[in-house]
């Protein structure tokens, strides 16, 4: 299982991070370890002190594909459902600040939790997916999949150019705008559709 997530795919949080706008889909990968089981709480880690949470849609890939065309790119994921990018940011923009790769800052253990996934065909509005996540009972992302630079087909297209993707995948698709810091005692609630996908704790 490959966990593949897409950068600056949302005009304002490219804004709020002051970045380049991007011109084709920029992607970097995280392994099975980033994964958070149900039910447990994420791990403040030892060696950040600026843990940032991004709000994503995740798909999930039900069939092997390589140089897949856009046109096709649908037939490829069927389902659904809405995560957490964690990253760390100090490390991130140090590494940014040396031209460094940036996985010490997005490939750590448990920076990838994400909920059940549902039928994209059980939504009640495919065509644009609304998500998002409290923080402590409040709101502090909320995004609509019509925002994305780069749609789901192309994402699809572009990934699978260089890397096969293969059943069971998954595939964070960028964070809209409202990122911000995770401290320990923080309660963090992720919703698609509205409807509450699962909760965790930063301990």
């Amino acid at each position: 299982m490959k966990i593949i997530c897409v950068g600056r795919n949302y005009l304002a949080h490219v804004k709020e991070l002051d970045n380049d706008l991007p011109t084709e889909p920029m992607f970097f990968m995280k392994p099975e370890t980033a994964l958070l089981a149900p039910g447990e709480s994420f791990p403040y880690p030892d060696f950040s002190k600026e843990i940032h949470y991004e709000t994503e849609l995740v798909l999930h890939i039900c069939k092997t594909g390589k140089a897949i065309d856009e046109k096709s790119a649908s037939e490829y994921y069927d389902a659904i459902t809405v995560g957490i990018d964690f990253t760390a940011r100090d490390l991130q923009n140090r590494c940014k600040a040396k031209g460094h790769p940036w996985e010490i800052a997005k490939a750590f253990d448990y920076s990838a939790p994400f909920g059940e996934f549902k039928m994209i065909g059980a939504l009640k509005h495919p065509e644009d997916i609304t998500f998002g996540m409290k923080l402590n009972g409040k709101w502090v992302q909320q995004g609509h999949s019509r925002d994305m630079i780069f749609s789901f087909d192309r994402i699809i297209s572009h990934v699978s150019r260089f890397v096969t993707l293969n059943e069971g995948d998954c595939i964070f698709t960028g964070t809209p705008q409202g990122v911000g810091e995770v401290h320990i005692g923080d309660k963090l609630e992720l919703f698609l559709e509205d409807e509450p996908m699962f909760w965790f704790g930063i301990n």
